[in-house]
This record gives structure tokens, C-alpha cells and sequence, in this order.
């Protein structure tokens, strides 16, 4: 039977092997389909497929329930809840600046439906594109370290509920911030010594805010450790390896590759692309690099379909990732297939909405 890719069901078996536009092979005949399957179907952007007929279909007897799938693509919802969670962020800094602490319902409030979207919604990718502004940096920079902080826990395979804490953890992270004045946050120079130490106090700040607010040492530590780095590099205890909190070290991910993509005061965003391939040569020294991979693996198929520049002048798409070789896909540019792995003088400049 044929059906749109919305009305696929978890469990539902190909009864033919799927194509994409461009004549490549995506799955085979009899693949089980499941949440990593429905998700590269709707990468490849095809809209239809033949699956095997399901019992209880068409008058025989009942079917036993199927969960349905959330089938990925733009929501309408996330661009509000995104501004409504980075707004909430704001006003979390504000309270613990005069309170000392935060709040369980107000982080709820602020972030949580934000989670509840983040369950259906897998192509980060273009969340990242559509929702990446040059305002209000640090609260911003806040949600989206909780949002990817969620999916690198997710995609380790990390509990649900272990899942939505790293979600949390990524949110407050920063947190301690609010106790540094904004001449420092926002200076568009660089930091002389004596503010760059200040800065560094931030972490411990968030600690003692977290520490005090909440009965959850991992989220606390996730703040206290998110800069340190596997190497012993990082502040404020020179800590490594397994010293840090494994929550810390899927903060660190998260908030190093948000960082790198966002446009602050003193330094321009690089492209989203561009910044997995610093990401992967940082998991070699300073980032976990069991989740710094596990990050790159999962981002780098949300890319196929997207428009990018070239460095040669050209416009094309991604058509395919390559295994070997993970920063130099196969693009087509109008009629034209350029294997970026072969083809080595031109690169990728920018990847486009």
C-alpha cells in the first residue's frame, strides 16, 4: 500500500525499495520503519512510499495499536516558544541576580514547552538556521544550549528523564552570568586580565545559584564544569577526563558549538557546517569525544536538502553525506554532481535556510 510519509506508523515494513530524486538508494525493501528510518526518508524530502499491508486494515480484524510517529518538518509553534523561552531565560537571570536563586515552575514555565517540541522536531539543523538571531546573545545562547543538550543526551541514549535534566542543565548553565556586569559581558573589545577573571568566576556564581535552588547536584555541576576540558586546559579547577560530570561534558558540546554558530558583539557566527569540523578537531584535546562524534553523526544528515554556497561562486544542494569523509558531501549544482571528497579545491561556504 502506498502512503504519504505522514501517515507512516512505527513498525511499518517497506514493501520496495525507496529512491530519492536524484536516483540514490535511501532504504531497502522490508526495512522496519522507526524513528531514524521515518527521519531520513523526510531528509531525502520523499513524500511517499510503499509499505506492506498492515492487519486490520480494510474491513479484517482489528489491528493491535501502533504508536504514531511524529513525522519531522517546520513547526509554526517553535519560532514563538523559542522567543517565549528565551524571554523566560532573561527574566530567570533577573531573579537570581536579587534573589540568589531560581525556581523549579518558572524554569518549567520558560523552557519546558519548548522540550515538548523538541520530541517531534528533528531536523536541528534547520531549527538552528531559522531561530539563530544577533539579539539578546546570552539568553539566547542559554536556549539553545539546553535544546542541544537535550538531543546530544537523546541521541547517546540517555533516559528520558536523564534526557530532559541535560535539557535543563544546558539552560541553566550560564546562569552564574547574571552576578557579571553587562560593560564586561557585552565589551566589544577584548578582555583585559582582570575582566577576563571575573568572567571566569561565572561558573562557580551558577553553582552556588543552582546548588541553592535546586536538590540536583548534576544539574549544579553541569554549571560549576562546563569549561573544563578533557585535556586539564579548562577553568575553574583544571579538571580531566572523567573528573568532569558527564552532564558537564554534554554542556560543554552544546554550548562551545552554540557559541561558534551565534553573532555576538565582538566576533561574527561561522557557518554551522564550518564549525562541526572545529568541533571535530576539538574532540581530539579538549571536548568529550564519544559526544562530540555522536553530535556530528546525528547533525551531519540533517544537512542533506539544504542550499549551500560555494567557494567556487556556485549554489547547489546536498544530495548525500559522505562516511569517510564527513565535511565533504555530494552537492549537485543545477545539473551538475560535485563529490566535495574528490573534488578538493572547492568547499562549502555557507549553508543556507
Amino acid at each position: 500500500m502506498r502512503v504519504h510519509i505522514t501517515d507512516v506508523r512505527s513498525g511499518d515494513r517497506l514493501s520496495e525499495d525507496i529512491f530519492n530524486a536524484y536516483g540514490l538508494h535511501v532504504l531497502s525493501k522490508g526495512t522496519s520503519l522507526n524513528e531514524k528510518e521515518i527521519s531520513r526518508i523526510f531528509q531525502h524530502q520523499i513524500d511517499y512510499v510503499d509499505i506492506e499491508w498492515r492487519s486490520g486494515t480494510a474491513g479484517s480484524s482489528a489491528a493491535e495499536p501502533k504508536d504514531e510517529v511524529a513525522v519531522p518538518g517546520y513547526n509554526p509553534l517553535l519560532r514563538p516558544l523559542y522567543h517565549d523561552a528565551v524571554a523566560g531565560a532573561e527574566q530567570l537571570f533577573e531573579k537570581a541576580l536579587v534573589e540568589g536563586r531560581i525556581y523549579e515552575d518558572d524554569v518549567k514555565e520558560s523552557f519546558q514547552p519548548l522540550v515538548e517540541n523538541f520530541r517531534s522536531e528533528r531536523d536541528v539543523v534547520s531549527l538552528l538556521l531559522m531561530l539563530n538571531t544577533q539579539d539578546d546573545y546570552t539568553y539566547q545562547h542559554s536556549v539553545q544550549v539546553g535544546m542541544l543538550s537535550y538531543y546530544i543526551a537523546r541521541w547517546v541514549g540517555w533516559s528520558e528523564e536523564e534526557t530532559v535534566r541535560a535539557g535543563k542543565a544546558g539552560f541553566l548553565h550560564d546562569v552564574g552570568k547574571c552576578r557579571i556586569a553587562e560593560v564586561i559581558l557585552n565589551k566589544p573589545a577584548r578582555l583585559n586580565d582582570e575582566e577576563y577573571k571575573e568572567i571566569q568566576n561565572h561558573p562557580k556564581y551558577g553553582y552556588e545559584i543552582l546548588t541553592r535552588s535546586f536538590n540536583d547536584q548534576a544539574v549544579a555541576l553541569a554549571a560549576l564544569q562546563h569549561h573544563e576540558r578533557i585535556d586539564g586546559t579548562g577553568y575553574p579547577h583544571g579538571l580531566a577526563g572523567e573528573q568532569i560530570h558527564p552532564m558537564a561534558r554534554i554542556v560543554a558540546v552544546a554550548d562551545v558549538y552554540s557559541a561558534m554558530i551565534s553573532s555576538r558583539v565582538y566576533s561574527e557566527k561561522k557557518d554551522l557546517l564550518f564549525v562541526l569540523r572545529e568541533l571535530y578537531d576539538l574532540s581530539f584535546k579538549e571536548l568529550d569525544p564519544d559526544f562530540t562524534h555522536t553530535f556530528i553523526r546525528h547533525m551531519l544528515p540533517n544537512f542533506i536538502g539544504k542550499r549551500v554556497e560555494l567557494s567556487n561562486g556556485q549554489f547547489g544542494t546536498i544530495v548525500m553525506t559522505n562516511p569517510t569523509d564527513f565535511f565533504r558531501p555530494l552537492v549537485q549544482a543545477d545539473d551538475e554532481f560535485l563529490d566535495l571528497s574528490a573534488v578538493r579545491d572547492i568547499s562549502i561556504l555557507h549553508v543556507q535556510m
